[in-house]
């Protein structure tokens, strides 16, 4: 089998198998896949290494090496070999965090209101509207809870339904306290490599 054929089979497979999710690396808008085409340009594959763990690695300079290979047979084959790397980086990225593939989403494809920031305040510099958004969304949902909670509480003792509406409310306070509490501890002093929370 030549090697388009065997990249043909191999990116329809990836499309058709994977369901569909939105997650931020997953598109091609991103930056996993915005590294790969500078690695494209520049015939060097490590402008995407970061996003891969060591132990990944070869896998992806080997899509990268049939991709470069097969780029030069013509348009079609060009975009073809592109999206197979793309999907193949896109995959091996999002497994390395413990997440399922989910597919390479379309550009335009709409990202998390968080994950937006998050990239803005990257752009700018300035982490001041990240703060913002997400001090925003915090005091939000604690103010939502407690309030719901407290109102619960009053009428606990009316009857057991009553009760348990107020035990619910309880909890979901509690470990939306608990949650916040332990996402907001500090940065680690060294992430590893390819670390990417999205």
């Amino acid at each position: 089998m030549r090697p388009l054929s065997i990249l043909a089979a191999v990116a329809a497979a990836a499309v058709l198998l994977a369901p569909r999710a939105l997650a931020h690396c997953d598109t091609v808008d991103g930056p996993v896949v915005q590294d790969a085409r500078a690695a494209f340009a520049a015939g060097d594959v490590t402008p995407v290494l970061k996003w891969v763990k060591a132990e990944r690695e070869a896998e992806v300079r080997a899509a990268f090496r049939l991709a470069l290979a097969v780029r030069g047979l013509g348009a079609e084959a060009r975009a073809l070999a592109e999206q197979y790397f793309f999907e193949t980086l896109v995959r091996v990225h999002r497994e390395g965090e413990g997440a399922a593939y989910t597919g390479l989403k379309a550009a335009g494809t709409a990202v998390e209101p968080g994950i937006a920031a998050a990239d803005a305040a990257l752009a700018s510099g300035s982490v001041d509207e990240l703060v913002k958004l997400v001090t925003s969304g915090v005091d939000q949902g604690l103010r939502q809870r407690h309030a719901r909670a407290l109102e619960a509480r009053q009428h606990a003792a009316e009857s057991v339904e009553r009760g348990r509406e107020f035990v619910e409310a309880y909890v979901d306070l509690m470990h939306y306290a608990e949650r916040l509490l332990a996402a907001a501890g500090p940065a680690p002093a060294h992430a590893p490599a390819a670390a990417h929370v999205h």
